[in-house]
């Protein structure tokens, strides 16, 4: 694992111990020492840290960079004798750090990853809704797309999640039938709350407007993803993520 600055170690130690001393307000000028990129000058987007001496960039920065060198641009150590992108590492702990302290940051990313995807013809169709969404064996939804355009995830970073029935809502013979057998999922961290439904709806064979997912007794909204879910509410603790369900009896709807 890689190491990283003080901040990172500052950041998760008084999120896991959940610290409780004097607040502490500073500006974010303060920190942009520590995440912002020397070689865009912007906030790390896609931060990559190279393993021979720690410094971290832009991805694209970086790798752009090295096609024309072999050496850090902070320190000018040599990084590889003929394959420096060898040497490289993302470094999630440090992005997920960025989109959390600076606000807006993450959503305007997001949104210019997906503007630069429909300029070039390669936006999503439309899903289809409800229950017409064909499961794989696995139980999880094909996502509609053109396949001769389409921009695959399969290298997304996952999240493992634990998919536990509301202990209020269990009941009499329906406790087993509508509780998950396997409960411990693990997905992309784009994956939004509609989707783990759907997973809900498929396993369970219950309609979808029964399904409510919950995080500390609140309902979740449909298009809330995984990552935002992680960063609001579960950074620094340890994975799986615990999500709750409930199944509404359709007579109640």
């Amino acid at each position: 694992m890689l190491m990283v600055s003080s901040i990172v170690y500052i950041f998760l130690l008084s999120s896991s111990l959940g610290c409780t001393c004097e607040e502490v307000k500073l500006k974010i000028k303060d920190l942009n020492e520590h995440i912002v990129c020397y070689l865009c000058a912007g906030y790390f987007i896609d931060a990559t840290t190279i393993t021979e001496c720690l410094h971290t960039f832009c991805k694209s920065c970086i790798v752009k960079y090295l096609q024309t060198s072999k050496y850090c641009p902070m320190c000018n150590i040599k990084i590889h004798e003929t394959q420096p992108l060898l040497n490289l590492k993302l470094d999630r702990v440090m992005q997920d750090i960025v989109f959390k302290l600076v606000p807006g940051l993450q959503e305007s990313e997001d949104k210019r990853i997906k503007e630069f995807y429909q300029s070039r013809g390669l936006e999503r169709v439309i899903q289809p809704t409800g229950d017409d969404a064909i499961p794989d064996a696995t139980g999880l939804p094909y996502t509609s797309f053109d396949h001769s355009k389409a921009h695959f995830y399969r290298y997304d970073e996952q999240v493992s999640l634990c998919l536990e029935r509301l202990s209020s809502s269990l009941a009499g013979k329906d406790k087993t039938k509508l509780t998950l057998q396997q409960k411990f999922v693990r997905c992309s961290v784009r994956a939004e709350v509609r989707h783990l439904r759907r997973v809900l709806c498929h396993r369970l064979n219950v309609e979808k407007q029964q399904v409510q997912m919950l995080f500390n007794n609140e309902s979740l909204p449909d298009h809330m993803t995984m990552k935002r879910l992680w960063l609001s509410h579960w950074f620094g603790k340890a994975q799986p993520l615990v999500l709750h369900y409930t199944i509404k009896d359709k007579r109640s709807r």
